[in-house]
C-alpha cells in the first residue's frame, strides 16, 4: 500500500518489514487453535457443558472429594474461575460441594449421579472431537504435535497466571496418548 500523507506521521509507518507476520506469531496461532478447539467441542460434543466445565467434571471423576483450590491447580485455572464454574455445575446438579470437616474454609467437590451420567455421555463425543481436530494429520504428526504442545506448556508452566499444579505429582510428560484422551 503506498504511503499517504496521512500515514507518514504515524510512529509505525515504514516499519512493516520489522514486524513478524501476525499469522506466524505463536501467541496468535495458539489463540486460533484454542478458538478452533472450542468451536469443534460445541459442534461435536454439544453444549450441555462448556469445555472448562468438562475439564472440571473430568478431574472430579478422577479425584472425587478434592477441594476447589486443588481442582483449580489440576486443570490450570485461577481459583475464582474454578469457584464460579463449580457454582454453575452445582446449580445444574452435576456436582455437590461439602464443607471439608478437617478444614471448614474448604469445600470438597463430588460428582452427582447426574454428573457421572453426563460425563459418560460425553466420552464418545470427545473422542469424535479429537478425530475431527486431527483429521488431516498422520498419526505420527498428531503425536508429534501433542508432544511439542506438552513440551511447550511444561517449559512455560510457571509463566502462566494459573499454572498447572499436580498436588505433589509431576505433570504428565510427553508420551503416548491414553485411550480415553
Amino acid at each position: 500500500m503506498p504511503k499517504t500523507r496521512d500515514t507518514e506521521h504515524l510512529p509505525l509507518a515504514g516499519l512493516e518489514s520489522v514486524f513478524m507476520d501476525l499469522y506466524a506469531q505463536p501467541g496468535h496461532l495458539f489463540r486460533r487453535a484454542q478458538q478452533i478447539a472450542v468451536s469443534v467441542f460445541y459442534d461435536v460434543v454439544g453444549d450441555a457443558v462448556t469445555p472448562i466445565q468438562y475439564a472440571l467434571l473430568r478431574m472430579l471423576y478422577e479425584r472425587p472429594g478434592i477441594d476447589q483450590k486443588t481442582l483449580a491447580g489440576l486443570v490450570a485455572l485461577d481459583t475464582v474461575t474454578t469457584a464460579t464454574t463449580a457454582e454453575r455445575l452445582e446449580a445444574k446438579k452435576l456436582i455437590v460441594r461439602h464443607v471439608d470437616p478437617a478444614n471448614r474454609r474448604q469445600k470438597q467437590l463430588y460428582l452427582t449421579d447426574e454428573g457421572k451420567a453426563l460425563l459418560a455421555s460425553l466420552v464418545e463425543g470427545v473422542r469424535r472431537m479429537h478425530g475431527e481436530l486431527f483429521r488431516d494429520f498422520q498419526p505420527q504428526e498428531r503425536d508429534a504435535l501433542i508432544n511439542l504442545m506438552h513440551k511447550f506448556v511444561d517449559s512455560n508452566n510457571e509463566r502462566s497466571r494459573a499454572p498447572l499444579r499436580t498436588a505433589g505429582t509431576v505433570a504428565r510428560k510427553p508420551g503416548p496418548r491414553r485411550k480415553d484422551e
